[in-house]
């Protein structure tokens, strides 16, 4: 059964990508919603594709662009999918290509299934259907393509222990002074490089080794960053919320995460 939800939360992501790049190519609107954040055409057009697929497994769904549910509605469900349908929306407006389609399987608070699709490279990062390790694909969007095809073809990713120097992550659209701060202490001690990505790429380049630490002393929500959780955790690599020191968790009464890290060398 997990893996036909796999296949499903594959299916939804690559699709919901293509949607996103039909307005990529255009002339597109901005609205700027409620908590000023900024929304497309493209945000609503894969919503409605990944929601169509999801809604398939009877599993509830979590969706930035859904009406969220109060907690009363929310607090008994063993399991849901959290979605991001165009994570990095201010990546898409400004055009440089680090946008993500964020889709998260969480069962009891923790993600188990994740899948990120990036559709400008068109290169799906994904879980596997045991949630043990996390794998990279690139999708030709031409072909017709199974995605039985995609999960045996795919190329197994590790996180890297090697530490010199120790890349940190840092948004290419939040870099507050206590991320800086942060940055500096390390600097103190051990030899620093600065990688940037946006949107949920931050996790992706931590779980195949490409960077060490992602810092995050700013707001997110859980649909930035349960998809990118679960393809960590799959590769060893927890996502540790600063105040507890424990791993972060889902479809809490309050959707806003806490300031959390990432980090390989651990």
């Amino acid at each position: 059964m997990i893996t036909s939800y796999l296949h499903t939360a594959i299916k939804a992501a690559i699709d919901g990508g293509k949607a996103i790049m039909e307005i990529y190519a255009t002339d597109f609107d901005v609205i700027v919603k409620d908590d000023q954040s900024p929304l497309t055409i493209a945000d609503q057009n894969a919503n409605a594709i990944i929601n169509d697929y999801l809604e398939t497994t009877h599993i509830p769904i979590i969706s930035e662009e859904n009406k969220q549910l109060n907690y009363a509605q929310r607090k008994d469900w063993s399991s849901c999918w959290i979605v991001d349908p165009l994570d990095g929306t201010k990546e898409f407006i400004k055009r440089n290509g680090e946008f993500t389609v964020n889709i998260a399987l969480v069962h009891e608070g923790a993600p188990f299934l994740g899948v990120i699709y990036i559709p400008v490279s068109k290169t799906l990062y994904f879980t596997s259907e045991d949630a043990t390790s996390s794998y990279k694909y690139i999708v030709d969007t031409e072909k017709e393509i199974s995605i039985e095809e995609i999960i045996t073809n795919a190329v197994a990713i590790s996180p890297s222990k090697q530490d010199n120097p120790i890349k940190i992550m840092g948004s290419r659209s939040h870099l507050n002074e206590a991320t800086k701060q942060f940055i500096s202490e390390i600097e103190n001690k051990h030899k620093v490089a600065i990688v940037s990505r946006g949107s949920s790429l931050k996790f992706c380049v931590i779980a195949e080794g490409e960077a060490h630490m992602y810092p995050r002393f700013a707001p997110t929500m859980e649909w930035d960053t349960a998809a990118g959780h679960a393809i960590c955790k799959a590769v060893g690599v927890e996502v540790i919320n600063q105040e507890t020191q424990q791993p972060l968790q889902y479809n809490k009464e309050n959707l806003l995460n806490p300031y959390f890290m990432v980090n390989s060398l651990k």
